[in-house]
């Protein structure tokens, strides 16, 4: 398996890391001993980034990595959780992040995480459950730093999406040491500009700035929640298709256009459209680690299989660009 340099963090992560959310469902919903084997499995064979959040299945994703963690350990694994403030906390924040934390060390039976990521959405002004940046910047990062000082965290992170100027804002301050960012074969704006009129949240580049602020990439949305499956059909212990997550505001919508790009599979470029969209992920030398949403252990064997096979060629991107031309001018 092969690792990359996680930003200015020195932690060398594998490539593929192992997504515990609520959409794949395996860590929230699945049989306790597919859990244990596939992450045994994954472990072999050199996965060493896990991350989860206590929003997974209200703490069960927690609960079950920590059972399994415990039951095996293993040595040099990074876990990662995640803290998602409620508007009723926002006054409050340093102990409702103190308090989150201290809950998600016990379900996942840790002394510490590795990175530890704010969850909410961030904009400029906030409202709702969005954070503003004034408040990430002035509340929310001493509160993590705290937490890092007293040991329970190496490394501070958020997850990046809301506004995409107050996301570039909140990289450049260099506060954080990692970012999770939406990046996949139907929006690749973290990376490249989008076409005009494109039907996609524009993210402006948000590689270029967490590479100077020497931020690591996680990788996420990489499917867009299933819709890179080509298919609208869902496993029983899959999460409910989330919206938006990809291109569209539908995932119907996501799932036709992730059909459209069935070419790369019919010319060669991969075996399937997973695949094909698991090694686009990888195709950037920005990208730290990326996380792929499991139900069984066959979809991690698949996944597995399609990052051994390494990033797309050139050809391939090539030829994605062009097929991705024809989805500007439709809405979103």
């Amino acid at each position: 398996m092969q690792c990359r340099t996680f930003g200015r963090t020195g932690m060398q992560l594998s490539v593929l890391g192992f997504g515990c959310g609520a959409v794949g469902g395996l860590m929230v919903r699945g049989d306790p001993a597919d859990q244990e084997r596939t992450i045994a499995r994954a472990i072999a064979a050199g996965v060493n980034y896990f991350d989860t959040a206590v929003q997974y299945g209200n703490g069960e994703s927690e609960k079950n990595l920590g059972r399994v963690l415990q039951k095996l350990k293993p040595a040099n694994v990074a876990v990662g959780t995640k803290v998602r403030i409620p508007p009723g906390e926002f006054g409050r924040i340093a102990e409702a992040v103190k308090t989150s934390l201290e809950g998600s060390l016990a379900r996942l039976r840790l002394d510490r995480v590795d990175i530890f990521h704010l969850h909410n959405e961030i904009t400029e002004a906030g409202g709702g459950s969005a954070l503003s940046v004034r408040q990430v910047l002035d509340d929310v990062v001493p509160a993590f730093e705290q937490l890092r000082r007293h040991g329970k965290t190496r490394f501070l992170g958020i997850t990046a999406l809301g506004d995409t100027a107050a996301l570039h804002q909140v990289i450049d301050a260099r506060a954080f040491d990692s970012a999770q960012v939406v990046y996949n074969m139907l929006n690749p704006s973290a990376a490249e500009p989008l076409p005009q009129n494109y039907p996609a949240q524009d993210y402006g580049r948000l590689f270029d700035h967490t590479k100077i602020a020497g931020v690591g990439v996680v990788g996420i949305r990489v499917l867009a929640g299933g819709a890179l499956s080509g298919s609208s059909e869902r496993h029983p212990i899959a999460g409910p298709a989330p919206e938006p997550i990809g291109s569209a505001m539908s995932y119907d919508a996501d799932v036709a256009r992730a059909g459209r790009l069935l070419p790369l599979v019919k010319e060669g470029f991969a075996t399937s459209l997973t695949e094909a969209a698991t090694r686009f992920a990888l195709s950037h030398p920005a990208m730290g680690t990326i996380l792929v949403g499991m139900a069984t252990p066959r979809q991690f064997e698949d996944a597995l299989a399609a990052v051994e096979k390494g990033p797309l060629p050139q050809a391939a991107l090539d030829r994605l660009s062009a097929l991705r031309q024809e989805f500007s001018g439709e809405p979103r």
